[in-house]
């Protein structure tokens, strides 16, 4: 896919609505577009992180010790806890339905995170679901 169709196809992800066209362009230029199958383990709990997924339609579960504890669909990202901290994954996130992603890796990541404001979306992303995951483990 050339950088302009991946810029619109980012465009369209809540997750890099806000962002210029100058923005969607360096994000276009670091990540690798994936078509994943029902079935396929995006991340695997306590293995390493080298990568994340922001995803552009479909839908993953997200488990924790066998549990299922969310769903994610498009505009989520999942994996850059372990590229934020180094630590092991703390989920498996598995494809319920075929799926579009957009693969970073932790060097294109932390790349992302120190040149865009996106970062700002991203940490705001994963306190959401922090805030989810501490909420339905209260009940």
């Amino acid at each position: 896919m050339v950088v302009d169709e991946k810029m619109e196809a980012l465009r369209a992800i809540g997750l890099f609505a806000g962002c210029s066209k100058h923005e969607l362009s360096s994000v276009a230029r670091l990540c690798e577009e994936a078509h994943l199958k029902e079935g396929f383990v995006l991340t695997t709990q306590g293995g390493p992180g080298r990568e994340c997924f922001v995803i552009a339609d479909g839908d993953a579960k997200v488990t924790i010790d066998g549990q299922i504890v969310a769903k994610v669909g498009p505009g989520d990202c999942v994996g850059e806890m372990a590229l934020l901290d180094g630590g092991p994954r703390t989920a498996t996130v598995t494809a319920l339905t075929p799926m579009t992603v957009y693969v970073l890796s932790s060097v294109e990541f932390r790349s992302l995170l120190e040149t865009n404001p996106v970062a700002r979306k991203i940490m705001t992303s994963l306190a959401r679901r922090l805030r989810e995951a501490e909420t339905a483990n209260a009940h």
